[in-house]
């Protein structure tokens, strides 16, 4: 599970075996969440709170770019996107 960053304490990760669309995983603690990259919504939450929520999303908007970046040079290193 290739880890993109952790900031702040959240760590930005995604699995080795994903799928479209592109998507990360934000954990913390005993908490976690997932997000569509492209469109900033929220696909599940265990745990967040709101506050943590929009810490999170701003984290995705100001790194959106290299996140998209980073999952294409993953996947296509691995043959997935061929």
């Amino acid at each position: 599970m290739p880890t993109l960053f952790i900031l702040l304490g959240f760590r930005f990760f995604f699995w080795s075996n994903e799928h479209e669309p592109i998507h990360v995983h934000i954990s913390k603690g005993d908490c976690e969440a997932k997000y569509n990259v492209e469109t900033l919504q929220l696909i599940e939450n265990y745990g967040f709170k709101k506050n943590e929520l929009r810490l999170i999303e701003s984290i995705l908007e100001e790194n959106k770019e290299i996140i998209i970046e980073r999952w294409g040079e993953y996947f296509k290193k691995g043959g997935k996107n061929e």
